[in-house]
């Protein structure tokens, strides 16, 4: 059993201006909280961070909000972002192309007390997720002393369409990354209004967001923006199809997807329904998304080259990182995998995607003398391949900086989470433990997970406060350096050798400047 950890509220600085109440006013106009809960925790949800995106702004780089008079509630989320997953069916989510909005949740008392502030960029393959979901609630982390922002942005094709004529309005494709960059600055302009410190900004990820995260500290927009970044499972978007899509490559994905619902027009697709041009590039986990969707590109302005090719030649951000994976990263993406009916099977795949001189290599990290083998060996071979060695790379370079860098594997299961899977740590680091869906598990979480949750917590707010997640009360946990230590975050907390280090090794040899092979998409297709 783990015991709860007493961590006390971070101290407020000194108090430079009125007393924060319900009513803020940022630079669009007044917005207005929801009641203040039972703990003293502030929520301001729905707030415009950009103009939305419709008309002639679809496919377009975010614009500022409009001002408006009056005071705007600020009591519910705003709508969700069109969804591209054809598995996404959350009833009562409201759902529109006008979303561009993020949520605040403070326990500030006066606007000058500048607590730190973490920025939270939702998972979903770039395909799907809303800021709405109840996992990503934050009072929790903000009841331990920061500043909690969560936004949404566009996914799927209305985030990344790339296009010939839309590079003539500015550069296309990663329209939701520029989302994410505007909302930072708005956060940059704002926050203080709300307790929290622009000059102390954590953006943190799971997924997609982590994967988001990666790509904007390789990125020359993201200067000043924020000043450390957390990666829960995910890097760069890069993988068993190989790095991301170039620019040629998205254009062409994106001049056959004009052509076929408007003649090759923009102005006619812009005219056509949001709801329609969104259904007509629908995805799902039978395929990567990085491979078979609109997903993020090299763009030349946002990402102007290979994410993991900028941090080997060393001009990403240089920010203080926490980066980690779980234990079964490979869990909700076995359609993902080589093919392994049978041991032969898997055993040809993995030949024609590593090389027959490598094969003795590889079985002995990857072992397939039976079908039983070769199936557990396909799933850890996915999770490594989609998840784990990417992650474990963005520590290895990122740790050639003078910045602190931590590392970590998730193992903590319980009834409430009988698997360490992918997505399945998101509710600890939110203190929320809502049922875990992934697991098709409803059982309810205990007094053990809460306190588990509780730590992690205190790592994650000790992170975001000073570029250290240790604080009283916590086990050690060390930076991540040369011999590669990371820190188990399961029923035992503490450091640990990375036990699938030698797996990473082997797929990081095929990286050649950080980049992998482009021919993988072709060996891998099955």
């Amino acid at each position: 059993m783990i015991a709860a950890t007493a961590v006390p509220l971070l101290q407020p600085g000194p108090a430079l201006a009125a007393d924060l109440d319900s009513e803020v006013r940022v630079r669009s106009g007044v917005v207005r909280a929801a009641p203040l809960s039972a703990v003293g925790i502030l929520a301001f949800k729905g707030i415009p961070y950009a103009a939305p995106p419709l008309g002639a702004l679809r496919w377009h780089a975010p614009l500022p909000p409009a001002k408006w008079d009056g005071v705007r509630d600020a009591s519910a989320y705003g709508a969700a972002c069109l969804t591209a997953w054809r598995g996404d069916r959350a009833p009562g989510l409201r759902r529109s192309e006008d979303c561009l909005t993020l949520n605040i949740w403070t326990g500030a008392t006066t606007a000058g007390e500048r607590r730190p502030v973490m920025v939270w960029l939702h998972g979903g393959g770039f395909q799907f997720g809303t800021t709405a979901s109840p996992q990503f609630e934050g009072t929790q982390l903000a009841r331990k002393g920061v500043v909690i922002v969560t936004l949404n942005y566009r996914v799927g094709v209305l985030g990344f369409l790339a296009h010939p004529a839309l590079d003539r309005e500015g550069p296309s494709g990663n329209y939701g990354l520029q989302d994410q960059l505007a909302g930072l600055r708005w956060v940059r302009d704002n926050i203080a209004q709300f307790g929290g410190d622009p000059s102390n900004v954590t953006l943190f990820g799971e997924s997609a967001g982590a994967h988001a995260v990666g790509i904007l500290m390789a990125s020359p927009l993201s200067k000043g923006l924020f000043h450390k970044a957390i990666g829960q499972s995910g890097a760069f978007w890069d993988g068993p199809n190989g790095p991301l899509e170039s620019r040629a490559s998205a254009h062409a994905r994106g001049d056959a997807f004009v052509q076929r619902l408007s003649g090759g027009s923009i102005a006619a697709l812009r005219e056509l329904p949001a709801e329609q041009v969104n259904a007509a590039a629908l995805w799902d986990f039978s395929t990567n998304p990085a491979e078979s969707a609109f997903s993020p590109s090299i763009d030349g302005y946002v990402v102007p080259r290979v994410p993991a090719a900028r941090f080997v030649r060393g001009t990403q951000m240089r920010v203080p990182l926490i980066a980690g994976w779980v234990e079964d990263e490979g869990y909700p993406f076995d359609a993902l995998g080589l093919p392994h009916r049978n041991a032969d099977e898997f055993r040809n795949a993995a030949q024609a995607l590593f090389g027959k001189h490598r094969m003795a290599a590889f079985l002995k990290l990857y072992p397939a003398a039976t079908d039983e083998q070769a199936n557990a060996s396909a799933k850890a071979l996915t999770g490594d391949l989609v998840i784990g060695e990417q992650t474990w790379q963005w520590l290895e370079l990122q740790r050639r900086t003078d910045q602190p860098v931590f590392g970590y594997k998730f193992t903590y299961t319980s009834p409430y989470t009988p698997v360490a899977a992918h997505i399945t740590d998101v509710s600890f680091v939110f203190g929320t433990l809502t049922p875990q869906f992934i697991l098709n598990s409803r059982t309810l979480a205990a007094p053990g997970d809460r306190a588990f949750s509780d730590q992690i917590m205190s790592y994650w707010v000790n992170f975001a406060a000073h570029g250290d997640p240790n604080g009283p009360g916590l086990p050690v946990w060390p930076r991540y350096g040369a011999g590669g230590t990371i820190q188990q975050l399961g029923q035992t907390i503490g450091p640990r050798s990375n036990d699938q280090a030698a797996r990473f090794r082997f797929i990081a040899q095929y990286r050649r400047s950080g980049v992998l092979p482009t021919n993988w998409s072709r060996a891998i297709a099955h």
